[in-house]
C-alpha cells in the first residue's frame, strides 16, 4: 500500500511540473486553442483524488488533499531551477514574466485545494494542529515546519485507512459481529447522544459494517444513578417490545456502567440483558470526586450545578441534576454499591480498563486532571483510577508503550483519533464478536 501511494505521489508530482511549467509550451503550440487538450490535462490532475478507490468520499478527499501538499513541496524546488534557468536563457522578456505567473498561479491552487480539502476532511488533524496551521501561515521555516507535520499526519491517516478498509473487504461477508441480541450502547456523564455530535465516534459505524444492530441509550446527560437506571430500563424494555429481540448486550460506559447495574439489580432489568460490558467504569468510584466535593464550597457547588443544568436543559434533557450524578460517583457511595450489586445471574458481565502514561495523552480537562486524579487514585484514565475498574468474570487492562496511552475518552472514539498503538476500531470488532461467538 504504501509503495503503491509514493509511486502515486511522484507521478503526480511528475506531470505537475510538467504542467506548471509548461505555459511557453501550450503557447507555442496553441493548445490554449484545444479545450478537449487542457480538459484531459483537468481530469489527469484529479486523479490523485479519485485513486486509490476509498469507500469513503472523506478520505478521497483527505487523500486528494495530501497528494495536493506533498506534490506541491516536491514540485517547487524543479519549478524554481527551471526559471532560473529560463531567466539566464531569455532574460526579463514577457514570455519569462507569463511563465513564471502561470506557474505562480499554478502552485497557489495547488496548495490551497490541497489545504481546504485536509482541513475540511480529516479526522486526525485535529483542532490544535488547525489553529497552529493557521497561527504559522506567515512565519518564515515555521511555516513550513508546520505543513510538514500537517502532511505527515493526513499521509499516516491516509495509509492506516486504506489498510483498515482493504482488511474488511477481505472479510466483509463473515458478519464478525452479526450476534443473536442487539448491542445497545450506553454513555457516560455529562453527554448526550447526538446524531451528529457521536459519543461512540467512528465505532457504531464499523460495527454496524461487519452486522452489529446499534442501539443509544437516549438518556439524560447527568442525573443520580437510579434515575438513569429507570431511563435505561425504559428503553431496554422499548427496545425488546418494538424489535422481539428478546434480550440486548450492553455496552456502557463510564457512569453508564454503573446505570446499567443498578438498573439490573433494583429495577429487574437482568431477564432482559444477555451481557453487559463496562468500558472504563468507576465501579469503586473516584476519590477524586469526593476531594472535589469536600472542597468546594456549597455556594460554588450550586452555581456550578445551575449553570450546567441549565444549560443541558437548553440541549434536550428534562431533570438534569449535576450535583446528584457527581454525588453518585464518589467512592463511598461507589464501593457501597459495588459491595450490594454482585453481577445477576444469566448474564455474561465483563469490564475494560484502560490507563493514560502522562498528563499529555489527552485533551484537555483530561489533561488537567490527570495529576490530581494520579494522587488520589493512583494510575488512572485522566478521570477514573486503575482499581475501581474491574467488575465481573472477565476484565481487560489496555495499556500501550511509550508516551501516549489511552484516556477516558480514547477508549470510546470521542475524538476519532488514530492512536499509534491501539486500534480502536478493531478492538471493538473483536470484542463483539467475542460476544457473537459466546451466543450473546
Amino acid at each position: 500500500m504504501r509503495k503503491y501511494l509514493r509511486l502515486q505521489y511522484i507521478a503526480y508530482t511528475l506531470l505537475f511540473c510538467l504542467l506548471a511549467n509548461a505555459y511557453l509550451f501550450l503557447v507555442r503550440f496553441e493548445a490554449f486553442r484545444q479545450p478537449f487538450l487542457v480538459l484531459a490535462l483537468a481530469v489527469l490532475l484529479l486523479a490523485g483524488m479519485l485513486w486509490p478507490p476509498y469507500q469513503r468520499l472523506r478520505f478521497r478527499i483527505v487523500h486528494h488533499g495530501a497528494t495536493c501538499l506533498l506534490t506541491f513541496v516536491y514540485a517547487l524546488l524543479p519549478s524554481l531551477v527551471y526559471h532560473i534557468v529560463l531567466l539566464v536563457r531569455l532574460g526579463l522578456v514577457p514570455a519569462f514574466w507569463w511563465s513564471l505567473l502561470f506557474a505562480a498561479v499554478s502552485f497557489f491552487l495547488l496548495f490551497w485545494v490541497g489545504m481546504l480539502s485536509v482541513y475540511l476532511a480529516s479526522y486526525q488533524l485535529g483542532i490544535r494542529h488547525r489553529l497552529l496551521g493557521i497561527v504559522s501561515g506567515l512565519v518564515p521555516i515555521l511555516n513550513l515546519v508546520m505543513l510538514r507535520r500537517i502532511i505527515i499526519v493526513v499521509i499516516h491517516e491516509t495509509v492506516l485507512e486504506r489498510s483498515r478498509e482493504l482488511k474488511n473487504e477481505a472479510r466483509q461477508g463473515e458478519a464478525l459481529c452479526a450476534t443473536k441480541y442487539p448491542i445497545l450502547l450506553v454513555h457516560g456523564v455529562f453527554f448526550r447522544d447526538w446524531k451528529h455530535l457521536k459519543y461512540w465516534g467512528r465505532i457504531p459505524d464499523e460495527l454496524a459494517f461487519h452486522g452489529a444492530r446499534i442501539y443509544y441509550g437516549e438518556h439524560q446527560s447527568a442525573a443520580a444513578v437510579a434515575d438513569s437506571a429507570a431511563e435505561i430500563a425504559a428503553r431496554v424494555r422499548a427496545i425488546v417490545r418494538e424489535t422481539g429481540c428478546e434480550k440486548v448486550n450492553i455496552i456502557a460506559h463510564s457512569k453508564g456502567g454503573l446505570d446499567c447495574r443498578y438498573a439490573m439489580a433494583e429495577l429487574e432489568l437482568a431477564p432482559l440483558v444477555a451481557s453487559l460490558t463496562t468500558v472504563n467504569t468507576p465501579h469503586r468510584g473516584c476519590l477524586f470526586a469526593d476531594r472535589l466535593l469536600a472542597m468546594a464550597p456549597p455556594e460554588m457547588q450550586e452555581s456550578i450545578a445551575k449553570g450546567y443544568n441549565r444549560a443541558a436543559k437548553k440541549l434536550g434533557d428534562e431533570s438534569p441534576d449535576f450535583l446528584a450524578a457527581v454525588t453518585d460517583l464518589t467512592a463511598e457511595v461507589c464501593t457501597a454499591r459495588d459491595a450490594a450489586y454482585a453481577p445477576p445471574e444469566g448474564v455474561f458481565c465483563q469490564s475494560i480498563g484502560s490507563k493514560m502514561n502522562n498528563a499529555k495523552s489527552a485533551y484537555f480537562p483530561l489533561n488537567l486532571c490527570y495529576r490530581f486524579v494520579q494522587y488520589f487514585d493512583g494510575e488512572n484514565d485522566g478521570l477514573v483510577g486503575e482499581n475501581s475498574f474491574a467488575f465481573g468474570e472477565k476484565y481487560r487492562m489496555l495499556t500501550v508503550q511509550g508516551r501516549r496511552g489511552i484516556s477516558h475518552c480514547d477508549v470510546i472514539d470521542l475524538f476519532r483519533e488514530n492512536l499509534p498503538e491501539f486500534d480502536v476500531l478493531e478492538f471493538y470488532v473483536e470484542l463483539v464478536h467475542d460476544l457473537k461467538m459466546r451466543g450473546f
